[in-house]
Parts: C-alpha cells; sequence; structure tokens
C-alpha cells in the first residue's frame, strides 16, 4: 500500500447503510446520518447471500485525504472526451426524433 503520500493518520470510524440499487456489476447505498451515497462493484462487497435493495451494509472506512494540488490531466482529457461523447449522442437521438 503505498501511504507515504498521506499526512494524516487513519482515522478508521464504522459506518453504515442501506442498499438502494442493485445491477449486474455494481450495488448503491445511501449512507445512514445523510452522509450520503456510494456506488461500488459488486466484487468490494463481502455477502453470504445475493444483495438486496433495503438490506444494510456495516464496513469500516478512513477519510480521503487530498494527495496534492497537482491534477491528474489524463483523467481530466478522458472525462471531457466523455462528456463530448454524450453530447454527441443525445443530438444524434434529438435529431433522429425530428
Amino acid at each position: 500500500m503505498n501511504n507515504e503520500r498521506l499526512n494524516y493518520g487513519d482515522r478508521i470510524i464504522y459506518m453504515e447503510g442501506v442498499v438502494v440499487e442493485v445491477d449486474d456489476c455494481s450495488i448503491s447505498v445511501d449512507l445512514k446520518g445523510r452522509l450520503g451515497f456510494f456506488k461500488a462493484p459488486k466484487r468490494m462487497f463481502i455477502c453470504d447471500t445475493e444483495p438486496k435493495v433495503g438490506q444494510e451494509f456495516g464496513w469500516n472506512m478512513s477519510f480521503p485525504e487530498q494527495l496534492g494540488p497537482e491534477i491528474n490531466e489524463h483523467y481530466v482529457s478522458n472525462i471531457e472526451k466523455e462528456r463530448r461523447k454524450k453530447q454527441e449522442m443525445s443530438k444524434r437521438l434529438d435529431n433522429k426524433e425530428v
């Protein structure tokens, strides 16, 4: 694990959430306490049975820490490409409906 870049020590906290969506490859969870929402691949969940909407999950986590002010231009470029692709697809669909 490469945690030399972290300035603050781990502060492990226990979290809970309720499953709000399950699809072929991911599970979406609303965090209890109005702390937000997250979606993660199914392979990251430990389950004895097939997960279902309404089931509760618990886990230990720490807080995400910003690694620095630098921007990863590779990721920004990919995000922009994906955004443009979605806009083009939307325009094509709009033109077909007319």
